[in-house]
Order: C-alpha cells, then sequence, then structure tokens
C-alpha cells in the first residue's frame, strides 16, 4: 500500500523550509514521522467550560492526540501557533464569540482546519447550517471516547 507523502511548512525556522513527513495510522489515528520522531496530531479545543478543557484534552491523550485547550475564541485567536492545529473541537455557545463564529473568522483569515463542534443544549438548537458550513460533526455532551474517535477519525481522514 502507498501512503501519499505530506508537506509541511516548518514553524521552526525564519527560512521556508519545507518538510516531507509520511502519514503512519496506529489503530486508526493517523501519525506523522519527522525526523525518525512521531508527531501525535494537535487538536485544539475551545470551550469556557473549565471542566471540559480539564478533561477532554485528557481523553484525546488517552486516544492518541496532543491537545491545547483555550477558554475563549479570543484566547485561540491570539494563539501563535494556529497552523498547527490539525482540527478543532469547539463549543457551539461561548461568551463572545460563539464556536461558528470563530469557524468563520478562521475561514476568514485562510486556516482551513478541520472542525468539530460539541454542544450541551439540545439538538433543536444548533444552527440548521452547522454542518453545511464545514462543520464535520456537532457532538452532543456528554459524549464518549468512541463517538470522539469517530468524529476525529472523519475530521482527519
Amino acid at each position: 500500500m502507498m501512503l501519499p507523502l505530506r508537506r509541511l511548512e516548518s514553524a521552526e525556522s525564519s527560512d521556508a523550509t519545507t518538510l516531507l513527513v509520511l502519514p503512519r495510522i496506529i489503530e486508526g489515528i493517523p501519525l506523522f514521522r519527522r525526523a525518525g520522531r512521531e508527531m501525535k496530531r494537535i487538536v485544539a479545543v475551545v470551550d469556557d467550560d473549565e471542566s471540559v478543557r480539564e478533561s477532554l484534552p485528557d481523553l484525546l491523550g488517552e486516544i492518541g492526540f496532543k491537545a491545547r485547550a483555550f477558554a475563549s475564541a479570543k484566547e485561540f485567536l491570539a494563539y501563535d501557533r494556529i497552523a498547527d492545529a490539525q482540527c478543532l473541537i469547539l463549543d457551539i455557545s461561548m461568551p463572545g464569540m460563539s464556536g461558528p463564529e470563530l469557524q468563520c473568522e478562521l475561514i476568514r483569515r485562510g486556516h482551513l482546519i478541520p472542525t468539530i463542534f460539541m454542544t450541551a443544549r439540545s439538538k433543536d438548537s444548533i444552527p440548521a447550517d452547522l454542518l453545511q458550513q464545514g462543520a464535520v460533526e456537532c457532538l452532543f455532551k456528554p459524549f464518549s471516547g468512541a463517538v470522539l474517535r469517530a468524529a476525529l477519525n472523519a475530521a482527519l481522514n
């Protein structure tokens, strides 16, 4: 089976170094190899609920992902390594900028990152066009690790 090479721009140097990395699948989770090391895919979690910001990265770590949590859309937009995020998991309802508004702002800035939304509200309360605007999935809290893994596989494959 021939796996495609993926080109990554180096953020570690000031020149325009391009690295080629070979994707590898372990238990359904794509990893990348760079300079002999495996790099876990980075998932950014944006949620105003502190318990979610503490527990979801742990769950992501258990299923093979590296996670970075943010308390708000504003905090994520201020992050200087947005391009490192391979996937976003966004709460729909947050004070200030909502998850869908953050997704639109990222697209406006040229960041096309696969997005999974989550909400503690009912299915009837989510915007009808959420998935049509590019979201991969909308998860309803609480959700299982299996449901999360399936959404991540859909987002990253």
